[in-house]
């Protein structure tokens, strides 16, 4: 699967953003999402994961209750809407696709990068103070 990531830019904080991830192929539903972002100098970090229906979702604790990962399986699209976006969630996010439609039991495993086995390209996002 080929992923493209989109909808980043630049935004005041407490401002709002909605990133697209849209997949090629047609089994869309076939494969666990997820978002990942890298601030410059840090190692890429783990933001949300959704299964393949959609029906189960993890966030990560510095994004949880400001953020929501969604997908519509039939556009063969992921989204990440933000909201009371701060300075420190400037970064580079990637979208990332895990085959399989369920989550591993193990909350390490659906946060590690290494779960995943696709990545797009990513989108940049810069909030401003």
């Amino acid at each position: 699967v080929q992923l493209q990531a989109s909808g980043g830019g630049l935004v005041q904080t407490g401002g709002s953003l909605r990133l697209s991830c849209a997949a090629s192929g047609r089994t869309f539903s076939s494969y666990v999402m997820a978002w990942f972002r890298q601030a410059p100098g840090k190692e890429r970090e783990f933001v949300a994961t959704i299964s393949g229906s959609g029906f189960s979702t993890f966030y990560a604790d510095s994004v949880k209750g400001r953020s929501t990962i969604s997908r519509d399986n039939n556009k063969n699209t992921m989204y990440l809407q933000m909201s009371s976006l701060k300075p420190e969630d400037t970064a580079v996010y990637y979208c990332a696709a895990k085959s399989g439609p369920v989550h591993s039991p193990s909350a390490r495993r659906r946060s590690s990068r290494d779960e995943y086995d696709y990545w797009g390209q990513g989108t940049q996002v810069t909030v401003s103070s």
